[in-house]
């Protein structure tokens, strides 16, 4: 078992993901400082100086005029702000991959796949 292993690690499949998983760590730290930072502001800017970061629903009839944090602490809520950020950091990756991977069918010659 550990000859196979062996072959398997050698193989480069295994090395090629363990790169992918660590440029893919350090690549979600650039985009959610993108989200956070320049793009979050940005929208809240055009929208009336929305705080996405501070936008919930609570569940046990708190006053929605505190922080999130200061409200979590008083009972259950639903943070729709932070998953209205993580959405716009998934598309965001989803984008940049469509790009990448557009680009290395490109340079390998690789006909893109008809819908």
């Amino acid at each position: 078992m550990f000859k196979e292993f062996k072959a398997f690690v050698n193989q480069g499949n295994a090395i090629d993901l363990a790169v992918g998983v660590v440029i893919g760590a350090a690549f979600g730290k650039i985009v959610n400082s993108i989200v956070a930072d320049i793009i979050t502001p940005i929208l809240s800017l055009a929208l009336g100086k929305i705080d996405f970061n501070n936008m919930y629903v609570p569940l046990n009839g708190q006053d929605t005029g505190m922080a999130l944090a200061k409200a979590k602490e008083g009972g259950a809520v639903i943070a729709y702000g932070l998953f209205i950020n993580n959405v716009i950091e998934f598309f965001v990756i989803a984008f940049t991959i469509f790009l990448v991977v557009r680009q290395i069918n490109k340079m390998r010659g690789t006909p893109p796949a008809k819908a």
